[in-house]
């Protein structure tokens, strides 16, 4: 893992000269895996609304996780939502939507909105390549996306970073959107040395713990893992997989706090180290304090009274009188 950090604009260093489009998340993703700059520092989120998207923007994550699989957001939602990020945090954080399964027109729609994706379930050869297809322009890139003809405004937000490239904005956002899948099956595990093989393209790849575990007949442990020896095999050969492809990034969760936090962190391009849903989470805590404040409360009073004799002030509550 490299000793560096990121830059102090963050991912603005690899922001598209409109925030309109996608950030240049494969180069950051290049950037990271070669130990040029730091592992980028993620947030996810899970409940994928506008409101949270908009507060979290401007903290400073390299980039959110939005969870359009698990989520019950539309298009529209989904597009503010990767709006919210881009603008709010000023360039400064890039949104990767994982997509509700390999839909053309959904990854179509998440990029589109100007985010990078996470494509979950990928099993076979033939399934990367149409995740493949559906993210890239032009027969030359294997691709067969949908150019659309105004999501950016002529002369205004189509500006290009490489005024070189032959296809135009086109081939800028070829270049731009990263493309991560997730694999989540043993099936998917087993083929991934030839989908890495057969299908150049790919620039990051997540190890879904928690449907893995639960397909290979497991307790989901929350996708924390585990100690059985199948599970441990099968965490093997994804590393020794992804070792014979370095050109690859590998990312997955190392969320602080957890047991193995830095062991979790090696290897990895990109890492997400909080999440929204456990973050409110710790609010039963916060609740379990006050419950526990409270009932000494419920302890020595008259009939049914609570009181509290604390300091200078005597409070009573039920049919008393303060």
């Amino acid at each position: 893992m490299s000793s560096q950090s990121t830059t102090p604009l963050g991912m603005a260093a690899y922001r598209s000269p409109s925030l309109f489009q996608p950030h240049r998340a494969r180069q950051a993703l290049r950037d990271a895996n070669s130990g040029k700059i730091a592992p980028l520092i993620g947030l996810y989120l899970g409940l994928s609304t506008i409101p949270t998207a908009r507060f979290v923007a401007p903290m400073g994550y390299d980039m959110v996780w939005v969870d359009w699989e698990h989520s019950s957001c539309g298009v529209e939602t989904m597009t503010t939502i990767v709006h919210e990020i881009m603008f709010m945090s000023e360039g400064k954080t890039i949104p990767f939507v994982r997509v509700p399964g390999h839909d053309h027109a959904a990854i179509g729609y998440a990029l589109d909105a100007g985010a990078s994706v996470v494509v979950p379930q990928v099993d076979t050869v033939a399934q990367a390549q149409h995740v493949l297809s559906a993210s890239k322009f032009g027969t030359h890139a294997r691709g067969t996306r949908s150019a659309p003809p105004f999501r950016l405004a002529p002369g205004l937000t189509d500006t290009c970073h490489d005024a070189t490239n032959p296809l135009g904005i086109h081939g800028n956002l070829n270049d731009a959107a990263a493309v991560m899948i997730q694999i989540e099956t043993l099936a998917g595990l087993h083929n991934l040395d030839r989908i890495l093989t057969e299908v150049p393209g790919i620039d990051a790849v997540w190890l879904g713990t928690l449907d893995l575990r639960v397909s290979m007949g497991l307790p989901g442990n929350g996708g924390m893992g585990g100690a059985e020896p199948e599970w441990l095999d099968a965490v093997q050969l994804f590393d020794d997989t992804m070792a014979r492809h370095p050109a690859v990034a590998k990312a997955g969760f190392a969320l602080t706090g957890m047991q193995g936090f830095e062991r979790s962190l090696g290897g990895k391009a990109l890492v997400i180290v909080a999440a929204d849903v456990m973050a409110l989470m710790g609010l039963m805590g916060s609740l379990q304090v006050g419950r526990e404040a409270v009932m000494p409360l419920t302890k020595g009073g008259e009939g049914g009274r609570r009181v509290n004799r604390s300091g200078d002030g005597v409070v009573v509550s039920g049919n008393g009188k303060a």
